[in-house]
């Protein structure tokens, strides 16, 4: 048996927020749900046992509810880390278990634990009886008292530590027999007790949501598709959905059509060609009551670029630009609502150029860099409704705008329309809102 126990007491008091941080949201998901998951997901994880405080347990048994082929348990934690293990350990041996079992004690706070770093935890616990999990240290370290430096130790000799920590059932049970004093980690409790204590190696991104700027590189991550476990590859659900793609006539939204027809969804698209002008709110609103469908996806693809310096654009360009990529945008948003299913997913798109301005494509940017700032509020409003808002940023893409307004791209450097559009409909399965993806060559989902 490979048990899971994932400590979640904690009350944030250094994230500096009202709840634990724990339940802080990353596209539009708590945490601790991110952390579940790749415990409940992982094929050799037989049991989970969620430690929290008193007074969230509720809130913790809504969030894993849906999960059901697995079981899962709450218990309540205690006034420390050592305490919440304990806690832990007594409700084990209520069970009875057995005394070779696995038990892999992992933070709430490290939601992108890899599925490497599980698997090589477990393979270890088949020699060893303590595990620890470690990555090496980049920084140099010093030794201090009274605020001065007393040693520099070599950092070769230092590493720094992460979850999961990993022990057979009985060296935890002894190694908390009488403890006299407070640990910061599960492995110094039997480090103490004399156990040897064996390293897996770790990974940067299995990062500890500690402060409230680690929310902010957190989402980073997931915009850069880093080992989140929540895009859908499986393709064949996009039978019978209905997809609305506004802006189906080139580009990005003509290849996700012709991807998702592949896999018999329901497709229908919007254009300037079949007389639906985004600019103007009364042509959506006429288009959506004439065909009086209720979607599942909906993409918004459509944009204008022109390539000139903020000096020689023309007010009617500036103003087309902003009309076609953010007014737009709005007007749909305004409109869509009531032919949305439940659950549905309304994605946008912005562009790698919303990051930061680019000259000769000044309007185009800073529009592009609106849709990201309206689609993380919308997605906060809309949660109510059950409905996922998201916003799709490719880098260069070989389209035809793109290919309008800079001559001289080189297509090695520029993404294939057909691999935006396969991103995209794994987007538009999954169960994120408020995600901000970047798009780049190769990214990895």
């Amino acid at each position: 048996m490979n048990i899971a126990v994932i400590l979640a007491g904690g009350k944030g008091i250094r994230f500096g927020s009202e709840k634990p941080k724990q339940f802080a949201k990353l596209a539009g998901k708590p945490i601790i749900e991110y952390t579940f998951e790749k415990f409940y997901l992982h094929k050799s994880i037989n049991e989970i046992i969620i430690v929290s405080n008193e007074n969230y347990i509720d809130k913790i048994r809504k969030i894993v509810k849906k999960f059901k082929n697995k079981p899962i348990n709450i218990i309540k934690g205690g006034e420390n880390r050592n305490e919440s293990t304990l806690n832990a350990i007594r409700y084990l041996d209520s069970k009875m278990i057995n005394e070779t079992d696995n038990i892999l004690i992992h933070d709430a706070v490290r939601p992108f634990v890899s599925k490497r770093i599980i698997d090589d935890c477990i393979k270890a616990l088949n020699q060893y009886k303590v595990v620890d999990v470690a990555i090496d240290s980049t920084d140099t370290l010093i030794r201090v008292k009274e605020n001065k430096i007393i040693e520099i130790p070599h950092r070769s000799e230092y590493k720094r530590g992460q979850t999961p920590q990993a022990f057979k059932f009985k060296v935890l049970k002894e190694s908390y027999k009488n403890i006299k004093k407070e640990f910061t980690c599960d492995c110094s409790v039997a480090f103490d007790k004399g156990y040897e204590v064996y390293l897996v190696k770790g990974e940067e991104s299995n990062i500890k949501i500690t402060y409230p700027i680690d929310i902010f590189l957190a989402e980073k991550f997931i915009q850069m598709g880093i080992n989140t476990n929540r895009t859908n590859n499986n393709f064949s659900k996009l039978k019978g959905k209905n997809i609305l793609i506004f802006g189906n006539s080139s580009g990005i939204g003509k290849e996700i059509e012709i991807q998702a027809k592949k896999y018999e969804a329901n497709v229908y698209g919007s254009s300037r060609s079949n007389g639906v002008d985004i600019t103007n709110m009364q042509t959506v609103r006429k288009f959506l009551n004439e065909i009086n469908v209720k979607f599942d996806i909906v993409y918004v693809t459509a944009g204008e670029l022109i390539k000139k310096t903020f000096d020689e654009l023309s007010y009617e360009e500036i103003l087309s630009q902003i009309q076609i990529n953010y007014i737009g945008t709005i007007n749909i948003a305004k409109s869509i609502k009531p032919y949305l299913n439940k659950k549905a997913n309304v994605i946008f798109f912005s562009s790698s150029s919303y990051t930061r301005g680019r000259a000769e494509c000044s309007i185009y940017s800073s529009s592009k860099a609106a849709i990201v700032n309206f689609t993380q509020a919308l997605a906060q409003e809309w949660e109510k409704d059950v409905i996922k808002v998201n916003c799709i940023s490719p880098q260069r893409t070989f389209t035809p705008m793109r290919v309008k307004n800079f001559k001289d791209d080189s297509l090695e450097e520029l993404l294939n329309p057909k691999e935006v559009a396969l991103k995209s409909l794994q987007v538009g399965l999954s169960d994120f809102s408020g995600l901000i993806l970047d798009l780049k060559k190769d990214i990895n989902l």
